[in-house]
């Protein structure tokens, strides 16, 4: 069984009213590297390096299991952003700081991992997640 992907990248295009903030948010407090960026009759964009990305299906019964885990009730909406970090609750404060609403956590999960679910300015909902356990 083969497990390259036809795909070669997954951009999430997220669209924000305040993108100067979200900007400041995802590149100087979460500290994704700026790839590419460009400015133009008063548009503006930005691709940010999140690492390595998947795609995470989950039936609403795991989507509503996930939301009690991380925060005790049923909160999010159809798309949600987890990422990866060295350590989630260290990077939840950083985040708080710079503006994002703590919603729950940290939490160990029943797979392993400590989990800190957060609202960005701009809305989005972040699962910030460590892995604790052998996988």
């Amino acid at each position: 069984m083969s497990h390259e992907s036809p795909v070669r990248e997954l951009r999430v295009a997220l669209t924000v009213a305040e993108y100067q903030e979200a900007l400041r948010f995802y590149r100087d407090a979460l500290g994704l590297p700026v790839l590419e960026e460009w400015e133009q009759e008063g548009s503006a964009g930005a691709v940010l390096d999140a690492g390595r990305a998947t795609l995470e299906l989950l039936s609403t019964a795991q989507a509503e299991l996930v939301d009690r885990v991380e925060v005790g009730e049923r909160v999010a909406g159809p798309v949600r952003l987890a990422l990866e970090v060295d350590d989630s609750a260290a990077t939840a404060e950083t985040l708080t700081a710079a503006g994002a609403e703590l919603l729950g956590g940290p939490a160990v999960t029943p797979w392993s991992h400590r989990n800190v679910r957060l609202r960005a300015p701009d809305g989005m909902q972040l699962t910030l997640f460590t892995i604790v356990g052998d996988q």
